[in-house]
C-alpha cells in the first residue's frame, strides 16, 4: 500500500483501525468462514477508497439583497404592530 494511503487511513476516525495501524474487518453476515473471509476481502478496498477520498471544501454562502431586504421590512412591520399596542390616550 502507498505510503500516503496509510498515512490517511491511520488520520481516519474509524474504528476497525488501531492505533498501530492494523485494520480490522470482522464479518459475521455468514456461516461459513470461507464467506466470511471474501467478504471481508470485498470490504477492504471500500475502506481504502474511503480514506483517500477527500471532500469538497465547503464555501459559506451570502444572504441575497433581496433577502436581505425582505427580512428587514418584516422587522419593521412586527415594529409598527407592536407600537400600535400601546395605550390610547383620550
Amino acid at each position: 500500500m502507498p505510503p500516503f494511503y496509510k498515512e490517511r487511513m491511520l488520520q481516519m476516525s474509524d474504528k476497525r483501525i488501531t492505533g498501530d495501524g492494523v485494520v480490522i474487518i470482522q464479518a459475521q453476515q455468514y456461516r461459513a468462514v470461507e464467506q466470511h473471509r471474501l467478504d471481508d476481502l470485498q470490504r477492504l478496498p471500500a475502506l481504502i477508497r474511503s480514506a483517500v477520498t477527500t471532500e469538497k471544501a465547503r464555501r459559506p454562502t451570502q444572504p441575497t439583497r433581496g433577502s436581505k431586504q425582505r427580512r428587514l421590512e418584516g422587522k419593521t412591520r412586527r415594529g409598527v404592530i407592536k407600537a400600535g399596542r400601546g395605550r390610547v390616550d383620550y
